[in-house]
């Protein structure tokens, strides 16, 4: 039942239960209406987030697949490095392997030549090794200690000897002619530099050491024709020295003797044997 307001404006009727039940007709009307509205807002909510309606009639879309996230593993570097040392290892051999057979191919008169500092007196005044004849008493040398030359009849003993005192250059020389390298320092040379050069020189057949006044270097190396001096018995250069030049020298030959020579010190000759030419 409508009620009316007496005056003013006129307003919606209000409707008043009755306490009857709706018609079953009305009662899906307004359902369907409320379901209506609730859609209505649901799809105001998501095309507001996603910008309209998503796939298939609204609503949110399908998700995007999740990109998967790579895990960085570290590399085993055990293996690589092992792998690394042997190959720098081989290379080494092979390497080493050439040179050594370059090296053993060049004559030592080459090998000798490569020496930093190394006079060949051979070529430089070749009257200092043309004149072996053997004489008795003191020699004068121009080059000193000398590397050539006259000189006495009885070498010195060159078997690897360790001399304590200066020898006679007169003997030292005929060892030089036999292909010994006679390596000589100054007296005042430190003890740990002496025992150096002893430690080279002890036991090898056709090396001898001796202290020798007057030097204008710590060390001097002489070979029949070649001389190198040196500050330090630590050079590389002795070696190199020693390597090419020890018996390769002589001009008598790799069967010269150096045994049952002087073994006395002392810078007079002394004369074992009757002076003659040679030998």
């Amino acid at each position: 039942m409508s009620v009316s307001t007496p005056a003013g404006d006129q307003r919606r009727p209000s409707v008043v239960s009755t306490g009857k039940k709706a018609p079953a007709g009305s009662a899906k009307s307004s359902t369907a209406a409320k379901s209506t509205s609730a859609a209505a807002r649901k799809g105001t909510s998501s095309g507001g987030k996603g910008g309209g309606a998503g796939k298939g009639g609204g609503g949110k879309g399908p998700r995007k697949p999740i990109t998967p996230v790579k895990v960085s593993q570290g590399r085993n570097w055990g293996p690589i490095g092992l792998f690394v040392a042997v190959g720098v290892l081989a290379v080494a051999i092979v390497g080493y392997g050439a040179y050594a057979a370059f090296q053993g191919s060049r004559s030592w008169e080459d090998r000798a030549a490569d020496i930093d500092g190394i006079v060949n007196y051979r070529e430089e005044d070749p009257s200092l090794t043309q004149g072996g004849q053997h004489v008795a008493g003191k020699v004068e040398y121009t080059v000193n200690p000398p590397v050539g030359g006259q000189h006495n009849n009885d070498w010195q003993n060159c078997m690897g000897d360790v001399y304590d005192a200066p020898i006679a250059s007169e003997h030292a020389v005929h060892s030089l002619e036999h292909g010994a390298v006679w390596i000589t320092y100054r007296p005042d040379l430190p003890q740990d530099q002496v025992d150096t050069l002893a430690a080279k020189v002890r036991g090898t057949e056709k090396l001898m050491l001796s202290p020798f006044e007057g030097l204008d270097s710590p060390i001097s190396l002489q070979a029949w024709g070649y001389q190198l001096k040196v500050d330090n018995a630590g050079d590389s250069r002795i070696d190199a020295f020693i390597k090419a030049l020890r018996v390769n020298a002589s001009v008598e030959g790799p069967t010269a003797l150096c045994a049952q020579g002087i073994t006395a010190t002392g810078t007079e000759p002394r004369n074992l044997q009757p002076a003659q030419q040679g030998g």
